[in-house]
């Protein structure tokens, strides 16, 4: 079963999750599921992946996740867990041997309102792409995402800190950054100009270790979205 290649519909179900792993079921280029991806690596857990066909899902993996979406975690007693956030959590209370979220029960929830004030920032990265291919005007859209840029740029230079929540990664850095990685994919580089520590962030984060390894080029992004955006999208692409 070890492949990079999806899983559609009437692939054969795989067998149990072996002892001593945890199997993520993800999209390739899926951002949500890169952010249990990230985890994965940074905390250096045991894992296997199966790459789902997400328009055309297989019937086994319904049953695990009847949503259909990715990231979905499971265990080797059949325990399924899903949602971005969710399985990140889960996997810092399972594995906490590195930890990536605070001690403390107000640094974890300051930790979660950042979360959910950047949740309003990520339909920016869709919107101002959708509405430019519509030839819509983007530039008030653009104008509020820079606004945006400009509260998360402010919040590093009051903390005086190289990342979000100190001088090192912790977990809500991995949660924002696949949108980050995807600036130039969805030709919103520019958005950054005026941010100065906010894209210091984007470049040390773009060399940290676990970042790395779940990194694609921006030609091979370039290259996925254009089949996406032609209802064919090519989950395979480059493999």
């Amino acid at each position: 079963m070890s492949t990079e290649k999806s899983f559609a519909k009437g692939s054969a179900a795989p067998g149990p999750v072996p002892d001593g792993k945890i199997r993520l079921y993800s999209m390739r280029f899926c951002p949500f599921a890169q952010r249990t991806r990230l985890v994965l690596a940074a905390k250096g857990i045991k894992h296997e992946t199966m790459n789902i066909n997400l328009k055309d899902k297989p019937e086994w993996f319904l049953k695990k996740n009847p949503l259909g979406l990715v990231p979905t975690l499971e265990n080797p007693a059949g325990e399924v867990v899903y949602d971005s956030p969710i399985t990140c959590e889960y996997l810092e209370e399972v594995y906490p041997e590195k930890k990536l979220l605070p001690p403390s029960p107000f640094g974890k929830a300051q930790q979660k309102m950042m979360l959910e004030h950047f949740s309003k920032v990520v339909p920016y990265f869709y919107k101002i792409p959708m509405g430019r291919k519509k030839g819509e005007d983007v530039s008030a859209l653009e104008g509020e995402l820079k606004e945006k840029f400009a509260k998360l740029n402010e919040d590093l230079v009051n903390k005086k800190t190289g990342f979000f929540c100190g001088d090192s990664i912790t977990m809500i850095d991995y949660m924002m950054w696949p949108w980050f990685e995807r600036l130039e994919l969805m030709e919103l580089k520019h958005c950054l100009g005026g941010t100065p520590e906010l894209k210091k962030w984007t470049e040390r984060m773009s060399e940290d270790t676990a970042v790395k390894a779940c990194m694609h080029s921006a030609e091979t992004y370039k290259a996925f979205y254009k089949t996406y955006q032609e209802g064919k999208p090519d989950y395979d692409y480059g493999l």
